[in-house]
């Protein structure tokens, strides 16, 4: 019986959460849902200068946001240097590591004539059988791998295939540092082990590390992962992912009003596809996730592809459950906090009513809450520049012939409202636009805005009344 899919996200906190350390967190997440395995989550914080607790707080945050658990509380790497350090003290003991005492001006050296000879830049392993006695005084070793120099090393990815690398092109690396710091492929390795991790997911410039991880693995008698290394992200345009394109923090898409389950479909299908299937829920993903589905090319990044995908997710969110996407996107938003201060449950009643009218014309939360903005303005409300020309142009004297028409509707209602406001346009020869677009400037101080009807009906007889008085005073 094999054992139970452990994965791991393990970011490192020199930044916030980008879009393709997400997609890595959501893929290695469906995997373990999918087999009914557990994610782990681990941050890589051993560049001490680098590693922010604003970044590892932005990660959780942006991780939590997407809806993307783990189980148990997240591992700091450096905690664990202790252990790393013991690893590399084993792999002494056994002949598999030595101390190396070349000098910065030595290691320089060994640089430029490689360069000078036009080849790759390797240790030449000056150090690896010398006694130590022969070692300098005074100068603190490294700890390097004596890695095999004949034969190959091979990965066998999920994804990428039976990868072979000759075992002359990698040298020996250092895995412990002169003042004692482990070195990343070493940490990597460790935790990864000790923490039982069955499968490794994560992005193809990694592959070259999986073929020095692999040896220390064997080197030290452990199972190898299964890996899986997936595609880069590109730009639309097939260039590497820049901020221009989206490489932006996960934190960026929650301020522009993307759904996270949107998000999650969007980046699911970036690398990885289930036949022709663009739209699929989430529970969907889980079902169908599977690592030899995801594909070896580049993935290209399309804001245009989000934008749609996200307005279909909008549409199709159940009114209540938009509302309360909402309500809890306008601390992120910017006007948001103070849409938030009025926010009674008057005022959410009046939201939930209108949310079907709403969410038909928003593609991002932005648009949704900006839309919503009629709602909570108050009077005398401040009209935008076409909606002062609107009712310049002969708006405000056709409000002032339909306000007694709309006053006299027993049913403040929407159906009825247009009933009385068609019947008053056709007696008096008008087309109903002539109407519609001062009744629109006048409610939500715009000229762009849900079915004009339906805007009379969620304010309410008493608001919307006061509000054409406004005008036509």
């Amino acid at each position: 019986m094999s054992s139970p899919v452990v994965t791991r996200f393990a970011p490192s906190p020199t930044g916030f959460l980008h879009i393709g350390g997400a997609r890595t967190a959501l893929f290695n997440w469906a995997y373990a849902q999918h087999t009914g395995g557990t994610m782990l989550l681990r941050i890589e914080d051993t560049d001490r200068e680098r590693s922010t607790a604003a970044a590892i707080d932005a990660i959780i945050e942006g991780l939590t946001w997407l809806g993307l658990g783990w189980a148990g509380e997240p591992v700091s790497q450096f905690g664990r240097a202790a252990r790393h350090r013991q690893v590399a003290e084993e792999l002494l003991a056994q002949g598999k590591a030595y101390r190396c005492y070349c000098s910065p001006a030595e290691l320089d050296a060994m640089r430029a004539k490689a360069e000078a000879e036009k080849r790759p830049i390797r240790y030449d392993g000056t150090w690896r059988d010398r006694d130590p006695s022969e070692a300098p005084a005074g100068v603190k070793p490294v700890i390097r791998f004596r890695a095999p120099q004949e034969g190959e090393t091979v990965v066998d990815d999920r994804v990428q295939g039976r990868v072979v690398i000759p075992n002359k092109d990698l040298d020996d690396l250092i895995i412990l540092r002169s003042d004692g710091n482990p070195t990343y492929n070493l940490s990597v390795v460790v935790d990864d082990h000790d923490m039982g991790v069955t499968h490794i997911i994560r992005g193809v410039d990694h592959l070259t590390n999986a073929a020095r991880q692999t040896q220390i693995y064997l080197a030290m008698g452990w199972r190898v992962p299964e890996m899986s290394h997936i595609p880069l992200i590109h730009g639309p345009d097939g260039a590497k992912l820049s901020k221009r394109h989206g490489a932006l923090g996960v934190e960026a898409y929650r301020a522009m009003g993307y759904l996270p389950a949107a998000m999650r479909n969007y980046l699911a299908r970036l690398g990885w596809s289930h036949g022709d299937d663009e739209i699929f829920s989430t529970e969907q993903l889980v079902e169908w996730f599977n690592l030899e589905s995801i594909g070896k090319s580049p993935a290209r990044f399309d804001f245009a592809k989000l934008e749609n995908l996200n307005g279909h997710y909008i549409r199709h969110t159940p009114d209540a459950e938009l509302l309360q996407a909402l309500i809890d996107f306008l601390p992120h938003a910017e006007g948001g906090k103070a849409m938030l201060g009025r926010l009674d449950d008057a005022m959410k009643a009046k939201l939930l009513k209108a949310m079907p009218g709403l969410k038909e014309r928003a593609k991002t939360l932005v648009e949704l809450m900006k839309s919503a903005q009629f709602l909570f303005a108050a009077r005398p409300l401040a009209l935008d520049e076409k909606a002062k020309q609107i009712i310049a142009d002969g708006g405000a004297e056709a409000l002032k012939s339909l306000v007694p028409v709309i006053s006299a509707v027993p049913h403040w209602q929407a159906h009825d409202l247009e009933a009385a406001v068609k019947a008053h346009a056709e007696a008096a020869g008008l087309k109903l636009g002539k109407l519609a677009q001062p009744l629109r400037a006048a409610l939500t101080g715009a000229s762009v805005s849900p079915g004009i009807f339906d805007v009379l009906e969620v304010l309410g007889r008493e608001e919307a009344l006061d509000r054409l008085a406004d005008q036509v005073r």
